[in-house]
């Protein structure tokens, strides 16, 4: 088949993400037709692309059938919609003027299943359906973005020369594109990235109060030291870190600290905007994969959504705010600045690749499920550059782990490689999460991701007392010590503990 040539485009929906991905695509010589049910979304691609581009090849629309009818005889059309709904409207919008060997792009936030079910709807009728997750935010999406498409092959092969175009590339130049897999894995693997994401924001935030108001540096410090970790070190390379530097540094018209008037909200997981964190939460739990730090991140931000509940629940604590300690007290006695920022150097990277090893484990029991047949060193090729979990240092780390041939597939954490890191890393976290705790500091994915490592290396647990206390009042049976080693697999004993007795029972 080969890619097909494709020199125009629709383009569904030019929000912050659609439009500064219009003006990517028109940058590359395709020519684009969009239209948006919303007209100030319209109204603001046709200022940006006046504003940069007098001669531009982008064209507003007045709805579905003009949009068609500029596309000629195979048409392309790449969506950037809301997840559900708005963009299954979009389909059942298009399909009076589909036919075979068209190709829809669905680049937005998509749940795999709906693409699936998408897919199964228009695969018969000749019409390819990609699902295609898209990573960097809408910096990224106009400079060019990591993109992670999933579909047949058929279809793949027709929009991967368009979709290398377009993609970020990395250091060495390679497009931060390949394809991933059939069915949803383009949108799995995306949700994915969303979740570590989402522990990584959390850590990186839980860094910032350490070293705020346990070391009371003031943000030119902070600012400083993200950008030093940024430049070398085991956080080489990392998007997060690096943007940590310009929100340290951004002030406002009056000179005053952007960040210093955020308010410590975050809503989008609670009022659906985004539903990638909590699908992949959902996934964590169906699938069986204790992604402790990713979980706890969620579950983070959901308790700050609602500051309105906080604050009565403060009140109704004595207004101790959840803390009894002084924090700078806490760090001034026996704590050498330089040795803690280190502490939080090496606990920060300690946390990262633990997170990125909960979604990778996670990636790979869907696929299992799923004999998607994934390959790992091209996903990690995915994030080499163009989205917001790039991490240069971790991404090596992995990408030669899954280069060697006897590596375990199925369990990230025990490959050599990571596991020395993270030993190495152990005890850096565990000093930063006992004097956050002596301080009365937030470390909720910090700390999970330190419990997460423990009980992930040990060989002995106190579920062992669970697992006595199911079998008690269920009779869901255990194994003992004696048996065989097997995997998670339910054991052969029950021991009457209590013998059930009614009122007819003597």
């Amino acid at each position: 088949m080969g890619g097909m040539e494709i020199t125009k485009i629709g383009m569904l929906g030019v929000g912050s993400m659609g439009g500064a991905m219009s003006l990517l695509f028109a940058e590359h010589g395709y020519e684009v037709f969009f239209f948006d049910p919303s007209d100030r979304n319209m109204d603001q691609l046709e200022k940006m692309y006046r504003d940069i581009h007098p001669n531009s090849k982008i064209h507003r629309t007045g709805g579905y059938d003009e949009l068609c009818s500029k596309l000629g005889e195979t048409k392309v059309f790449v969506f950037s919609t809301p997840h559900g709904g708005p963009a299954d409207k979009c389909v059942e919008s298009l399909k009076p003027h589909l036919k075979a060997g068209d190709v829809i792009i669905d680049c937005g936030n998509e749940h795999w299943e709906n693409t699936e079910r998408r897919q199964r709807d228009l695969d018969p009728k000749g019409i390819h359906y990609i699902g295609c997750g898209v990573s960097g935010g809408y910096q990224s999406a106009r400079a060019g973005p990591s993109m992670s498409p999933g579909g047949s092959a058929e279809g793949l092969e027709k929009v991967m020369p368009f979709l290398r175009t377009v993609a970020a590339k990395d250091g060495q130049g390679r497009s931060c594109t390949n394809p991933v897999g059939p069915g949803g894995s383009g949108h799995y693997v995306k949700m994915v990235h969303n979740g570590i994401e989402q522990g990584m924001m959390s850590v990186i935030a839980e860094v910032w109060l350490l070293l705020t108001e346990g070391l009371g540096l003031n943000n030119k410090e902070v600012g400083d030291i993200f950008q030093s970790w940024n430049e070398k070190g085991p956080l080489r390379g990392c998007f997060l870190v690096s943007i940590g530097v310009d929100i340290e540094r951004a002030k406002d018209d009056s000179g005053k600290l952007v960040l210093s008037q955020v308010r410590d909200k975050v809503v989008q997981d609670v009022d659906e905007e985004e539903g990638t964190g909590i699908w992949t939460c959902e996934e964590a739990v169906a699938r069986h994969v204790p992604a402790a730090s990713i979980l706890s991140a969620h579950l983070f931000r959901c308790a700050s959504a609602d500051l309105a509940r906080r604050t009565k629940n403060k009140k109704r604590s004595g207004g101790r705010d959840g803390r009894r300690a002084n924090p700078r007290d806490v760090f001034a006695a026996g704590v050498s600045r330089d040795e803690f920022v280190e502490d939080l150097h090496q606990a920060t990277y300690f946390c990262f690749l633990a997170c990125f090893a909960q979604g990778l484990d996670l990636i790979r029991q869907k696929d299992k499920d799923k004999d998607w047949k994934l390959d790992y060193r091209r996903i990690l090729q995915l994030w080499r550059g163009g989205c917001i979990i790039q991490a240069d240092f971790i991404t090596d780390l992995l990408d030669k782990m899954y280069a060697r041939a006897d590596h375990d597939p199925d369990d990230v954490l025990g490959n050599e490689e990571v596991e020395k890191d993270l030993a190495a890393t152990y005890q850096h976290t565990k000093k930063v999460v006992l004097k956050a705790i002596e301080a009365d500091l937030f470390v909720p994915s910090i700390s999970q991701t330190l419990e997460y490592y423990k009980y992930e290396t040990s060989t002995h647990l106190p579920t062992q007392f669970m697992e006595a206390q199911l079998d008690y009042f269920g009779s869901h049976m255990f194994e003992k010590k004696d048996d065989p080693m097997r995997g998670p697999e339910k054991g052969e004993h029950h021991y009457e503990w209590k013998p059930a007795k009614g009122l007819a029972d003597k």
